[in-house]
């Protein structure tokens, strides 16, 4: 959702942008020709006036266009609010203190604890809040020692930490073709 808003979050702010540009220039133009207002320089906005002045709420596109709008802007509200950071929480040192840290922390602080395993060349982490996965690469012989030596030392880092709930933990093993 992040993502989205994202991607959204600019193009509405170009839109904006693109509106307040089309008002400057309308503006300046009719202050510097102000015989000439009967048009619009770039928008023509006396049409426009004139077939919004004919329209009313009963007539077929406007209740239709309302709609629309209305579920845009209600699809546009959920997913603002959908599109929370997803902290892990950690124990605080007293109730009334919050204490969080990014995803990207946890998984940086497994990682360096993984890699520093002797049998492994490399190793990729993503963590959220429920699931830590771990991806090693280890030097031709990845046994099942291996892949329980990495989740332990993972379980060990977790319960290192002060966590408020410990994420389920994942390990995969790759073989890495080549010599150390």
């Amino acid at each position: 959702m992040r993502v989205l808003l994202r991607i959204l979050a600019p193009l509405l702010g170009l839109a904006l942008a693109a509106a307040g540009v089309l008002f400057v220039i309308e503006v300046v133009a009719a202050w510097g020709r102000p015989a000439a207002t009967t048009t619009g320089l770039v928008v023509p906005w006396p049409d426009w006036r004139v077939t919004l002045e004919t329209l009313s709420w009963a007539d077929t596109p406007v209740p239709a266009i309302a709609i629309v709008v209305a579920v845009i802007g209600l699809l546009l509200v959920l997913l603002g609010m959908s599109a929370r950071r997803a902290d892990i929480h950690l124990e605080g040192p007293g109730p009334e203190i919050t204490v969080t840290t990014a995803p990207r922390v946890l998984a940086r602080l497994v990682g360096t604890r993984v890699r520093a395993t002797d049998d492994v060349a490399a190793a990729t982490v993503t963590a959220s809040a429920r699931k830590v996965s771990v991806s090693a690469q280890s030097w031709n012989d990845a046994t099942p020692e291996l892949r329980s030596t990495v989740d332990s030392r993972v379980g060990e880092l977790l319960d290192e930490l002060p966590l408020r709930r410990r994420p389920r933990v994942s390990v995969s093993l790759q073989e890495r073709k080549g010599t150390r």
